[in-house]
């Protein structure tokens, strides 16, 4: 199971599960869940389980960072 940021970037699988994901950011699976939800997490729906491509997750913590609007 993946842990870190940094073996999420290193690892060799294509999606992280939303615990992967939630165990990353160090918040609760539904705060995932929720992301997904309102889109800022990207995520893929294979059969009923929903995915988090680890190339796109990884990306958004290398762009740079602009303010967010008050």
């Amino acid at each position: 199971m993946i842990t870190t940021l940094e073996e999420a970037r290193v690892a060799t699988t294509a999606v992280l599960t939303r615990n992967e994901v939630a165990g990353i950011l160090r918040v609760n699976p539904r705060t995932v869940t929720e992301g997904i939800r309102q889109g800022t997490i990207p995520a893929i729906k294979v059969g009923r389980r929903i995915v988090i491509p680890r190339e796109p997750f990884v990306a958004m913590f290398t762009r740079p960072v602009h303010a967010m609007p008050a």
